[in-house]
């Protein structure tokens, strides 16, 4: 009985991370079975028996639903396409170290002349693994430190302990992640965590405990944070130290992405919508507001190799009842991955030189991206850098809730702050950016501490 072997077809991988098939490369191990390798070629086949080795904890259930397709193939090809597509949402489950796949003739009384196996080799993780990753944030970076128990329960279950420390921000949490039979995207999960940050800007140092609790498919969640604000320096202003203490925040949100940049890094084309709403204080707790906050970026492929890219930040914070919204809530611009040319959340509303954010925004940026000049060929190191050409432009304040949407698109069109330079980008692969940048601020208003000149940024969101 001869076995259909998949060693060499790179557009269908299905042995081990790297090989594929392709029918012109099959290999046959027996002579006279040449007949039956021209019937599976040529001809229908069916897909009898789908078998799946190397399972030890994972329940056989769990896993039917990733590899059913494959019984819908009709001849070889497809065969081998369906098996390559199993295979690869196997390895998303995060449960397999491999997953390797061997397609075989059909034996036994039952089998079919043209009846094909296809057998899923896979190898389970270990009950604990451990990780240790560095992070670039928002001029920001950290480094963690992780536990996790894959496949607790033999259904994709996932344990997960974390340790991070970062230059403004110290954090832990534990969290379990349950995923939909057959649809992994739609997910439960429950995290718990204590995150202790550092605001410069506002003279704050705030510490949340919290259960956060969603679901996905979009991201609904459902959280509960307990906050301890305090001031991080004793210069603090009046403001800063009125808002210090214990508050309680329960709150739902909702998050909307839809993404067709080939990168989120620095994308050639492609366009990206993400809105979030978080509504708080209907549940419990000390705060209470309506928050809607919305992002758009367009990409488009432009002359010589460059990119044209345009994108636009908006949103607005309003608070249900009496009670004031809270520094933690509010927005805040400014800095090298917003409106460049100003320092880090320097815009808006301050006392006495600490920024107290905003409860409406809006931000806009045009730019540029440009091949190094002068480069010899394509390929190489020269192939992460890009210069960069940008005009910037936002606002950011508080509204008058009495007054209608004109007097609030009004006061937003005051006094906007904006910038324009030009620099270089350094690309981290798919972690994050570099940006180094020389910055002309304009429109500078009393109170705002810009950044005249150089200016260093290193993130993964940018305006």
């Amino acid at each position: 009985m001869g076995t259909v072997h998949a060693r060499s077809m790179d557009s269908y991988p299905m042995h081990g991370r790297d090989l594929g098939v392709n029918p012109d490369d099959l290999e046959v191990m027996e002579a006279v079975q040449e007949t039956k390798q021209e019937v599976l070629e040529n001809k229908d086949v069916v897909v009898q028996h789908v078998n799946i080795e190397g399972m030890g904890r994972t329940k056989e259930d769990y896993l039917g639903y990733e590899i059913s397709d494959v019984f819908a193939a009709r001849n070889l090809v497809e065969v081998m396409r369906k098996s390559h597509e199993a295979r690869q949402r196997l390895l998303r489950l995060g449960i397999f170290k491999e997953v390797e796949v061997v397609i075989d003739v059909s034996e036994g009384a039952d089998a079919l002349p043209n009846g094909l196996d296809v057998t899923f080799e896979v190898t389970e993780l270990k009950r604990l693994t451990g990780s240790y990753n560095i992070y670039v944030g928002n001029n920001e970076g950290s480094m963690v430190l992780g536990i996790k128990l894959p496949n607790m329960f033999g259904r994709g279950e996932k344990l997960t302990f974390q340790f991070s420390y970062g230059t403004k921000e110290t954090s832990y949490g534990l969290s379990f992640f349950k995923p939909q039979s057959g649809y992994y995207e739609r997910n439960f999960t429950l995290n718990l965590y204590k995150v202790t940050g550092q605001f410069p800007w506002s003279s704050l140092k705030e510490t949340d405990r919290g259960f956060p609790l969603w679901m996905t498919d979009h991201t609904l969640k459902w959280e509960g944070v307990w906050r301890e604000l305090g001031c991080l320096a004793r210069s603090a202003s009046f403001a800063v130290r009125e808002e210090s203490g214990h508050t309680l925040k329960s709150a739902l949100s909702h998050t909307m992405v839809i993404d067709t940049r080939n990168s989120a890094i620095l994308p050639r084309r492609g366009a990206l919508l993400r809105i979030n709403q978080e509504l708080a204080g209907y549940t419990g707790g000390d705060a209470s507001f309506l928050k809607e906050d919305v992002e758009l970026q367009l990409n488009r492929p432009f002359i010589w190799g460059s990119v044209l890219s345009a994108s636009l930040w908006g949103g607005m914070i309003y608070p249900l009842g009496a009670q004031p919204t809270s520094i933690a809530d509010r927005f805040y611009l400014g800095g090298p991955t917003s409106v460049r040319g100003f320092s880090m959340y320097s815009i808006g509303p301050q006392s006495e030189g600490d920024y107290l954010g905003g409860e409406a925004y809006w931000a806009g940026g045009l730019h540029l991206y440009t091949p190094l000049p002068f480069r010899s060929n394509k390929g190489g190191l020269a192939d992460l850098f890009r210069t960069h050409f940008f005009l910037n432009a936002g606002n950011l304040c508080n509204l008058n809730y009495g007054e209608g949407p004109y007097a609030h698109l009004q006061k937003l069109a005051e006094c906007i702050r904006w910038s324009y330079g030009a620099g270089i980008i350094l690309r981290l692969g798919n972690i994050a950016r570099l940006e180094l940048n020389y910055c002309f601020p304009m429109g500078v208003q009393s109170g705002d501490r810009i950044c005249d000149g150089v200016q260093f940024g290193a993130g993964i969101r940018f305006l």
